[in-house]
């Protein structure tokens, strides 16, 4: 289970190249999310540009799920009255805790595994705690720029989670987060997507730290 709900700032947004890769390892993976930032890269656009579409309802990402291990699908369409209340921060001009209820959404808790990312540090703690007591499969990282892929700059500590227990399972990189050549900073939508095919068909290095994150994710998904 992977959230989207920021998109990309500045960075290339490698979200999808996550959940590709996951998908073929025959891993599973539904993306589920909400864009409403105009200062951001809609990552349902950048979806889109890899012709991966959002699915118009539950049954239909289950569809897509079984056809190609890999489906997208709005908030709106798993949960209309959450929709609603993160679309309150258009009008309020701040989040409310909706947003960190939508990152821990888990249809499938018990047969799942969600990747949870925060922006600021003091919420790894919070979290920690909450998916310790969840008993469910996770994964928790400091995102990048908010999305749920790991900074392919500087790899940050990922920890997972099982049955109420959580380990360090990639440990994170000290120091700087310098750019990396081939990465370009605010890409297009296009240029992003051909980027991701570029990695996908081993015309570019993927960044070792995604690596790290997709062979996680697959050794915990597969128990």
């Amino acid at each position: 289970m992977l959230p989207s709900y920021n998109g990309a700032r500045r960075q290339a947004n490698l979200m999808p190249l996550v959940a590709m890769l996951l998908a073929r390892e025959g891993i599973p993976v539904l993306i589920q999310g909400r864009h409403d930032f105009e200062t951001r890269v809609s990552p349902l656009e950048l979806l889109a540009a890899l012709d991966i579409q959002p699915a118009r309802d539950a049954a239909a990402a289950g569809e897509q799920l079984a056809e190609r291990r890999l489906a997208c699908i709005g908030v709106d369409q798993l949960l209309p009255g959450l929709d609603a209340l993160l679309a309150l921060r258009l009008r309020m001009g701040v989040r409310n805790s909706a947003h960190t209820m939508a990152k821990l959404l888990d249809p499938c808790h018990g047969r799942s595994v969600r990747v949870v990312a925060v922006t600021h540090p003091e919420y790894l703690e919070r979290m920690d705690a909450f998916l310790r007591v969840d008993g469910g499969h996770s994964m928790l990282l400091r995102g990048t720029e908010g999305e749920i892929y790991a900074n392919p700059r500087r790899c940050p500590e990922m920890k997972t989670y099982a049955n109420g227990e959580g380990r360090i399972a990639v440990a994170g990189e000290e120091g700087g987060a310098p750019p990396l050549a081939g990465l370009p900073d605010a890409p297009s939508v296009a240029d992003n997507a051909a980027l991701i095919r570029a990695m996908l068909a081993g015309e570019q290095a993927i960044p070792a730290p995604i690596l790290a994150q997709v062979a996680t994710l697959a050794e915990l998904a597969r128990g």
